[in-house]
């Protein structure tokens, strides 16, 4: 039966077999300000937020918040937006974002996945946007349900990729997808769960790129350091239809979960 077997364990062997090294905060420091602005005007965050429900008496806790793409969204809509972020910079970026908005109930929780919530207040709605590829989801399940009352929304890769499967092939990459939604539908299945689910789409990370080495640089981030003969196929790649490129390939697509926890 489903419910006999540990997607927790097939989850971790996963993201084990993905070779995932989690970025440092210091990493996401390094990016704050250069994605603050463009982070609060995107189809996905209007996507994300349009299948939200919530009020005025709400509070929300927005996890992995980076620089306020969705608690800022929401800020207007809602009592309280608590960002928690295990960078700094992310945090002070969201600050910023909140004072040229004008916004003054957004409060700031240095804090990661993996540690101690303790002391990380009880919310009416969490929110996880792009921000779920976790060393041990059973863990983090457990800590979303704890600390909402009314709601959960989530988003988790399709697929298990930042870019397209095309560039990966391109460059002759072994498959290190992430685990995808699957797991985390079958885990709450598991929990007597039953989560609605849709699906956003949105441009790859190698999006946006106005030139060769904006590309380049954009492919050394997801995969690394790059040999003369990688940088030779991502220029053969480019040159042949330079606008499809610039798209970054095909979009990403984002599995839109919610669900209401168990109650406390």
């Amino acid at each position: 039966m489903i419910k006999s077997i540990d997607f927790g364990q097939l989850y971790r062997e996963h993201l084990a077999r993905s070779g995932r090294v989690f970025k440092t905060p210091a990493q996401w420091d390094s990016k704050a300000a250069q994605g603050r602005g463009k982070a609060l005007d995107s189809s996905y965050r209007t996507a994300f937020v349009s299948r939200m429900q919530c009020s005025i008496e709400d509070t929300v806790l927005d996890i992995g918040c980076g620089p306020g793409t969705i608690g800022l969204a929401l800020a207007g809509q809602v009592k309280q937006v608590y960002g928690l972020d295990y960078s700094q910079g992310m945090l002070d970026a969201m600050l910023e974002n909140a004072a040229e908005l004008q916004l003054d109930n957004v409060q700031p929780i240095l804090a990661s996945w993996d540690d101690d919530w303790s002391e990380v207040p009880v919310c009416d709605i969490a929110v996880v946007s792009r921000a779920s590829i976790v060393a041990d989801m059973d863990d983090a399940l457990d800590k979303l349900n704890r600390h909402a009352r009314k709601k959960v929304y989530m988003t988790q890769l399709v697929g298990g990729r930042f870019v397209s499967r095309e560039v990966e092939a391109l460059l002759g990459r072994e498959d290190r997808s992430f685990p995808d939604h699957i797991y985390i539908m079958n885990m709450l299945y598991q929990r007597n769960i039953y989560p609605t689910l849709d699906y956003i789409e949105s441009p790859s990370r190698l999006a946006d790129s106005n030139s060769l080495e904006e590309l380049l640089d954009k492919v050394r981030w997801s995969f690394g350091e790059l040999s003369g003969d990688d940088e030779a196929k991502i220029s053969d790649w480019y040159q042949q239809d330079p606008q499809y490129a610039q798209q970054g390939g095909e979009p990403m697509r984002w599995a839109f979960m919610s669900w209401t926890p168990p109650k406390h």
